[in-house]
């Protein structure tokens, strides 16, 4: 049984689905944004908001900086530019951070580098979720391992190899690890998704909880990943998604959030314990719909019945059509009349 403790949730193997609104950077660069997608996210029914923290200095050269960025989606002439906008504040955090307490959802980002991470765990984050592009940063992922809270990795971009590598090197400081089967493309191609990766992964790595990040256009693909075992799911969140920025189009506006955690809710209560067995609720159908053992004629108290003096018809009140062969050769406790409901107290068995 693998099982994480998440914020106020224990996810994984027997427990529900823990889904996170990734907010990421379609706050604009504005607090105000930031707080109401928090409200949103939290009223939608999600068990995390996460964000994205970086130090723009720290994960980019000055190239990297200076390099031109003029596009419809951009918040800046330079690429530096452009990431400074997007950023918020660590004031910004710390407001958050309460504000999601306050909306009783956990509260995650994911840290782009060293800094951000040790400002995450400074600020009581529940969990580090580390993106797709930082799966071959082992620098990255030894520094966040060893902070000792749980972690979430994202596999875009990625072969079995890569997560592998990446895996081991995590569990060799941190045993609380979960894999998110991803693909880092926005919007995703259906056929480009791989769903079944997701059982790889659980035959693969036995100790860890799995499941999906996505970016796919539409609630479906998201929910199939639950009914295929996903324990965690990770859809990109905005208020709006014709909103300026590179990941609106690919996140979900608030009703389709609730829309996916209702169905989510919904599969799993479907999905059910594998026993089965009659439920409760069909009970009254089956003395309705089913069949019983029927007399096809008169039969006086003590006649040795035989095949011919019995059928089948509803309702299903009486002797089950499958035990029609125990009653042959039996005999009846008590006249009975002809196209009739036979019940075990009336055979003498």
């Amino acid at each position: 049984m693998s099982t994480l403790q998440l914020g106020s949730k224990t996810v994984g193997d027997g427990n529900p689905t823990y889904i996170i609104a990734e907010i990421g950077i379609n706050h604009q660069g504005d607090v105000k944004i930031a707080r109401e997608l928090v409200r949103q996210a939290a009223l939608a029914g999600a068990d995390a908001v996460k964000f994205q923290k970086r130090n723009v200095e720290r994960i980019l050269t000055r190239d990297g900086l200076e390099m031109p960025y003029d596009n419809p989606n951009s918040f800046g002439k330079t690429y530096g530019e452009h990431k400074r906008a997007l950023e918020l504040t660590e004031g910004d955090y710390h407001e958050l951070l309460s504000f999601a307490n306050e909306m009783n959802v956990d509260f995650t980002a994911s840290g782009w580098d060293e800094e951000s991470i040790d400002f995450l765990d400074t600020l009581g984050i529940d969990f580090f979720k580390m993106a797709s592009a930082d799966l071959t940063n082992f620098p990255l992922l030894e520094h966040t391992a060893k902070k000792g809270r749980p972690m979430i990795l994202s596999t875009g971009m990625a072969d079995l190899e890569m997560v592998k590598q990446a895996y081991q090197l995590v569990r060799s400081f941190n045993l609380q690890i979960a894999l998110l089967q991803c693909t880092s493309t926005y919007p995703s191609r259906f056929n480009e998704i791989n769903l079944r990766v997701l059982e790889t992964f659980r035959m693969a790595f036995p100790e860890a909880v799995i499941g999906y990040s996505g970016h796919e256009l539409g609630i479906a693909i998201s929910e199939v990943a639950v009914a295929l075992g996903a324990k965690i799911v990770e859809r990109h969140f905005t208020l709006d998604r014709t909103m300026k920025g590179g990941d609106h189009a690919a996140s979900l506006e608030p009703g389709g959030l609730q829309k996916l955690i209702r169905d989510i809710r919904h599969i799993e209560d479907a999905l059910g314990t594998g026993e089965k067995r009659i439920q409760e609720s069909e009970a009254p159908y089956f003395k309705k719909l089913a069949k019983s053992v029927v007399s096809t004629m008169p039969i006086p108290q003590g006649t040795i019945i035989t095949r011919d003096m019995l059928t089948t018809k509803g309702p299903g009140t009486g002797i089950s059509p499958a035990r029609i062969g125990d009653v042959v050769g039996k005999s009846p406790k008590v006249d009975l009349k002809g196209d009739v409901v036979i019940r075990e107290d009336d055979i003498e068995w």
